[in-house]
């Protein structure tokens, strides 16, 4: 039996807890998913390596999932535009029964092996593609497809799973066990599993945009700001990272459309809005390099 299916041995009365004991043990039990990602973060720091040079020549992350480890690829790739900028069509989530899946269970999708290879051909991965694939089992018949087409089209391949010795960790490229063993609440991988999956992949993608030059410093500055409070976020940001009063963080953020990046190597550079975007673009997008080598004159 998978370690994610055994009975908890601990909770074998969980009906019976009065609701103070009820929530530590499930609160309590939440621990283990962070101890499963640290277990796990020398092959988490692999993935990043391996994906980076793809990404920055211009491949895309795409996320395959059935059920809430689908649900939690979605949720990372969406994130990806408000909080980094990245655009939409380079984060692309795949979900077992499609985006009704999103709302609803869709008895069956995940079951579907030629169904994965179909959405992944759908999408054209390519090479310069990073395919993270994530299954609780480390089985789901759908994700296994999906890693069989993702293989074939010479993309870089991550399974991520719960359990160890996995069908999709063996299988892939990279492999990333979170051994988070079993569950409160017997075989809900919706619990800690799902936890450990959601850790694992802020760490990925947000070290991914790292090491992509989207942040300065530990400041999250390649951000769009698409409501009052990133508006509010955003001159915020550029007041730390410059020292700037706030007129003059508005009036550089106005000049350049609210390019955090840009406002920071004008203010910082004392330079205007399109000399600073050409020191980005010749820095590839670093903001510590475009203050420290400007081009020559």
């Amino acid at each position: 039996m998978l370690k994610t299916e055994i009975p908890s041995e601990r909770h074998a009365d969980l009906d019976q807890y009065p609701v103070p004991q009820l929530v530590e043990a499930f609160v309590d039990d939440q621990v283990q998913a962070l101890q499963a990602v640290r277990a796990a973060r020398e092959r988490i720091a692999d993935a990043v390596t391996a994906a980076v040079p793809r990404i920055a020549a211009g491949g895309r992350l795409v996320y395959v999932g059935a059920g809430t480890s689908g649900r939690l690829g979605v949720l990372d790739s969406v994130e990806l535009f408000p909080t980094f900028s990245w655009p939409r069509d380079r984060a692309v989530a795949l979900l077992a029964g499609g985006q009704q899946a999103m709302f609803e269970s869709v008895e069956g999708a995940e079951d579907s092996l030629e169904q994965g290879r179909l959405d992944v051909e759908g999408v054209r991965v390519g090479p310069l593609d990073v395919v993270i694939l994530l299954a609780a089992s480390g089985a789901t018949p759908y994700v296994m497809g999906a890693l069989e087409a993702a293989r074939a089209a010479g993309a870089l391949t991550i399974g991520i799973a719960n359990n160890p010795a996995a069908p999709v960790t063996l299988g892939a490229e990279i492999a990333i066990t979170l051994n988070t063993g079993s569950e409160v609440i017997s075989g809900s991988t919706r619990l800690k599993a799902g936890t450990s999956q959601k850790i694992a992949l802020n760490t990925l993608s947000s070290a991914i945009m790292v090491r992509l030059h989207k942040v300065y410093g530990n400041l999250m500055v390649d951000l769009q700001p698409t409501n009052a409070k990133l508006f509010r976020r955003a001159i915020s940001l550029t007041m730390r990272a410059t020292g700037a009063n706030e007129a003059t963080v508005r009036e550089t953020l106005v000049a350049c459309h609210y390019q955090v990046k840009v406002a920071i190597v004008a203010i910082l550079g004392k330079v205007d809005v399109a000399v600073a975007e050409a020191r980005l673009l010749s820095a590839a997008g670093s903001v510590r390099r475009a203050i420290a080598d400007p081009p020559a004159r």
